[in-house]
């Protein structure tokens, strides 16, 4: 099975580099970038199902075996991030090619939007199954460098100012990151997980603690934690309606899964519960307050992204099995709405030339699936029963009580008045965009929507729906791999074998 753990990362990055050379064949571009994600998602099952069993899955790149060389491991966390960070690609993959751009469209080139896609997708999974931090550092920066470039598609006035912010936000994220990873090198030596997970412990307190906060900046700036979280609703909606909806759904997410990675295998004293608690309850509400303020769509849902970063840092916070179990459900379940919400924006714009909330209205009529496509999703974000964001919620919720104290008690407030506001924010974009008089944003003959992006949409709205059917079965793999992350010990020895965290 070890074989299997490097593809995830080499079938995209091999797929990259054929596209890329087939530019002038966009229908091969496309069969081959189905064909490499649709492969990884298979793989990625496989690895979930045997790290599920049997434990983490780990590989020596080049056969130097561990802490000298470089490991690749699949352990339930990395390997279930894996599986449906490859379902999503697949689908925003199969709407974009509904969009039906040609080459030298200014909002998705074909000869460039497929390998600079699958470089992120490559990006990404690195980052996912990294067992040092030098490679989570590497991972970062493929999916950062492909998605500079899908963020300034067309190279529009709008999209070069914007993406130049999120470029500039980025390179510091990832300057604070690096002088992290030297600062852990300098004083333990080394920058394998398994092995700082034994180093890091007998630091003095203080020295740890600065390495905590220091790795805790980097990852908070690329997960858009309050308060700095700004750069993200101001770069986000200005990019194509697929880019906008996989950053959405992943990129962010690849900054939370390192906070859960490095503050449970490296740092599980909970000196920055605290901090992480109190930067939480902030992101929840601030968050879902700008969302209020908002009249367009993809910035409404920039920043109830934002809002709901703060339910998974609350999980992480408790420091409680049940708190980081409901933590890795809610980044599974939100990946998932949050990218269709956007996808669904994508098809608002489409339909209506326009995602203004004040110019469009009364596409429940004009266009009943877009909205049912609609409604189901925002529901579930709003943690309306019986959606997986409500047994998520939930979750989240019932463990902050279990933890007990004042301050674990103001989060379940928090959360609680965000879930309230995040369904007043729905139900106000369904009664100003769905359900009033029909006000198109333009005279023209209103346009058919293509059939695959509209089934791509479908299949990530039918996949919301049956995390919510299989929540019970999910709860049991995170309940399973927030034990293994607070025991530690099943990383350890998988990666050093007789190793001891």
């Amino acid at each position: 099975m070890g074989a299997l753990v490097p593809l995830p990362v080499v079938v995209p990055l091999f797929g990259a580099a054929l596209t890329l050379l087939l530019a002038g064949w966009p229908r091969l571009q496309r069969a081959i970038s189905v064909l490499c994600l649709g492969g990884t998602l298979v793989v990625a099952l496989v690895l979930l199902v045997q790290a599920y069993r049997h434990g983490p899955v780990v590989v020596a790149v080049g056969g130097w075996p561990a802490p000298v060389g470089i490991v690749l491991v699949a352990d339930q966390l990395a390997a279930l991030m894996v599986v449906v960070s490859s379902a999503v690609t697949l689908c925003v993959l199969l709407y974009s090619i509904g969009q039906g751009r040609s080459e030298t469209s200014e909002s998705t080139p074909v000869s460039i939007f497929h390998p600079t896609y699958l470089v992120l997708t490559a990006g990404v999974t690195n980052a996912f199954l990294a067992g040092d931090l030098f490679n989570l550092f590497v991972g970062f920066e493929i999916l950062l460098a492909a998605s500079f470039v899908l963020i300034t598609l067309g190279g529009t006035e709008t999209r070069i100012r914007t993406g130049s912010t999120y470029v500039v936000v980025s390179i510091l994220s990832s300057m604070m990151f690096l002088t992290a990873v030297g600062l852990v090198y300098a004083a333990t030596g080394t920058l394998n997980l398994a092995q700082l997970a034994q180093r890091l412990d007998d630091l003095p307190d203080g020295a740890r603690l600065a390495l905590e906060l220091t790795l805790l900046l980097a990852f908070a700036i690329k997960a858009a934690v309050f308060p700095l979280s700004a750069w993200l609703p101001d770069s986000y909606p200005t990019a194509p309606a697929p880019v906008t909806a996989v950053f959405a759904g992943l990129l962010t997410k690849v900054g939370v899964y390192a906070i859960i990675r490095t503050e449970t295998l490296l740092f599980p004293g909970g000196q920055a519960d605290t901090l992480l608690m109190v930067v939480a309850g902030l992101t929840m509400v601030v968050g879902i307050l700008g969302a209020v303020a908002q009249s367009d769509l993809k910035r409404l849902f920039s920043f109830t992204l934002v809002s709901h970063i703060g339910y998974m840092i609350f999980g992480v916070a408790l420091s409680t099995a049940a708190g980081l179990s409901g933590a890795i459900f809610y980044v599974v379940h939100h990946i998932t709405i949050q990218t269709t919400l956007f996808l669904v924006a994508g098809l608002v714009e489409e339909r209506a030339g326009s995602t203004d909330l004040r110019r469009i209205g009364g596409l429940a009529r004009v266009a009943p699936l877009l909205g049912v496509l609609f409604f189901v999703p925002a529901m579930n974000l709003a943690g309306v029963p019986p959606f997986s964001g409500f047994l998520g919620k939930l979750g989240l919720l019932q463990a902050g009580v279990a933890a007990g104290g004042p301050l674990p008690g103001v989060l379940v407030a928090a959360g609680t008045v965000t879930s309230l506001l995040t369904l007043y924010v729905a139900s106000r974009v369904w009664n100003i965009a769905f359900w009033r008089a029909p006000r198109l944003a333009t005279g023209e003959p209103v346009v058919q929507l293509p059939k695959l992006m509209v089934g791509a949409t479908v299949a990530l709205v039918a996949l919301g729906l049956v995390l919510t059917v299989l929540a019970g079965p999910l709860f049991d793999v995170t309940a399973d791999a927030a034990a293994d992350l607070r025991l530690r010990t099943p990383y350890v020895r998988a990666v050093l074998p007789g190793g001891e965290p």
